[in-house]
């Protein structure tokens, strides 16, 4: 900012050089709002922590008066099961999506039934036969 606001000085004595000084007004304007958002930005990074600090305490402070049932509630039920529960549901779908991609290539892999691909084997066996016959070639 220092620089720039150097450079406006310098140049505005000089009329040829307007449309620069205008730009570094411009750029002046940029900056001092960029410093302004800064200085917003790191008191509310601020307020943040406190906030957090002080959440922090009183969680603490909460903790001190559990029951033992409200603490295997927070623990077992809250943190455990839903882990748990969680895992069990991902290993399921994987198990799923497992089984659709084994159906599905048995599905391919059986798509056309046995006699019918025995017939077709026969019908182009029988033309291999008949060019092999025809290049001199007896088979059988």
């Amino acid at each position: 900012m220092k620089e720039i606001s150097v450079k406006t000085k310098k140049i505005k004595h000089d009329l040829s050089i307007a449309a620069e000084e205008q730009a570094s007004f411009g750029e002046m304007a940029v900056l001092e709002e960029y410093l302004k958002l800064t200085e917003e930005k790191s008191q509310l990074e601020i307020k943040i922590k406190s906030a957090t600090a002080e959440l922090d305490k009183k969680v603490l402070g909460k903790y001190k008066i559990l029951s033992a049932d409200e603490i295997k509630q927070l623990v077992v039920d809250d943190k455990w099961m839903a882990s748990i529960e969680k895992s069990v549901k991902t290993e399921m779908e994987r198990i799923s999506q497992r089984l659709t991609q084994r159906i599905k290539e048995l599905a391919e892999r059986y798509e056309s039934a046995l006699p019918v691909i025995y017939k077709e084997v026969s019908v182009l066996e029988d033309k291999v036969n008949k060019h092999l016959e025809k290049m001199g070639f007896v088979w059988k």
